[in-house]
């Protein structure tokens, strides 16, 4: 089923394309969290993202901007700013469609449902994982903070990722060596506190202080509070 998620702070409309979303067999979400719409995006990992362009805090071509750095997802955006200004604007940002407000609700599922077969006839989406605001992306081993990519190695790749798929919970030194060796590189203890002590050091200059945390003699755990 494809997820659809909501980016409308007028929550009558929101709740209404949810509805309308729901009978024509798609899941959808609203939004709740407007300064932190990026943490959501990751923790529901829509195939299609609607976005109004007047919202509190940030408008939608700021979150347009943030969702094309890490994921080509397609994005449309529905707002009553319909002026050819708005509309270029919008598409200078990333966006794959724009419907003026007030819409007839088949309209609006129709224009869905032609964007989703277009994209994911050819392709699918792009898994991304997040944690206190940093987004590690599955298709380029990337890391993006506050706006800014850090570029990382396969090895700090794997590293990171090992941690945020168990995070909250402590990896042994062990699994960790066992994920490298599937670079078919040979890896020693050494080599693997090199490796955690670089991504710390990138992490660390990049504002996500304290992100790894290490457990004396068992291994090392990104912490959940």
């Amino acid at each position: 089923m494809y997820r659809i998620m909501i980016v409308e702070d007028d929550e009558g409309i929101a709740q209404a394309v949810r509805e309308q979303a729901k009978l024509w067999g798609l899941e959808a979400e609203c939004v709740r969290d407007f300064r932190n719409v990026m943490a959501e995006f990751a923790e529901y990992a829509p195939h299609l993202v609607l976005m109004d362009i007047g919202l509190p805090f940030f408008n939608g071509y700021h979150w347009c901007g943030e969702i094309r750095k890490l994921s080509s997802v397609p994005v449309m955006f529905i707002s009553s700013a319909s002026d050819s200004m708005n509309i270029v604007m919008a598409m200078n940002m990333g966006a794959d469609d724009f419907i003026v407000k007030p819409f007839d609700g088949s309209v609006l599922i129709a224009k869905i449902q032609a964007l989703l077969r277009r994209t994911y006839d050819f392709a699918g989406t792009v898994p991304v994982m997040e944690h206190r605001g940093a987004l590690l992306n599955m298709g380029d081993n990337t890391l993006v903070y506050q706006g800014e990519r850090i570029n990382l190695s396969k090895n700090e790749y794997r590293i990171l990722l090992a941690l945020m798929e168990s995070k909250g919970k402590v990896v042994s030194r062990e699994r960790l060596m066992e994920r490298l060796w599937e670079t078919d590189s040979f890896v020693d203890e050494n080599t693997l506190t090199v490796n955690v002590n670089r991504l710390r050091k990138k992490l660390d200059a990049a504002g996500l202080e304290g992100f790894i945390t290490t457990k004396v003699g068992v291994g090392y755990i990104i912490t959940v509070t």
